[in-house]
């Protein structure tokens, strides 16, 4: 991926869980270019930086009802042996933060704009 990602591409990722935007750490792994293992060992080496409205991780219940809800393939969910975290958006800064990519700055502030974008759109 050499560049950063459309902006209908991020929306499309964007979720609502607990009544907050989020979006999953795979995701984001993707946005960052970076793999899913990769950025959780990072959250994990510096979990002090993501108290619970930063990041949380999915119930089964949740879990499941993503599944069914975007018809997840068994492609897309092979591998997986543990439910997935979600981060915040004050979640997503705190990891470009911890990342330390380039590629992690400049695309954490797409996330937060469309955040905003969707936002707005709900409020209409």
């Amino acid at each position: 991926m050499d560049t950063l990602v459309a902006q209908g591409e991020i929306s499309s990722k964007i979720l609502t869980l607990r009544g907050q935007q989020v979006m999953l750490d795979r995701d984001l792994a993707e946005l960052y270019q970076v793999e899913t293992r990769r950025l959780n060992e990072q959250v994990k080496r510096n979990l002090d930086r993501f108290p619970d409205d930063f990041m949380f991780q999915l119930t089964d219940d949740e879990l499941k009802n993503w599944k069914s809800q975007f018809a997840t393939s068994n492609k897309e969910i092979m591998g997986m042996r543990k439910a997935p975290y979600a981060f915040t958006e004050e979640g997503i800064y705190m990891l470009a933060t911890v990342l330390r990519s380039s590629v992690a700055t400049q695309t954490s502030i797409q996330p937060k704009k469309i955040g905003k974008e969707a936002e707005e759109n709900e409020n209409y």
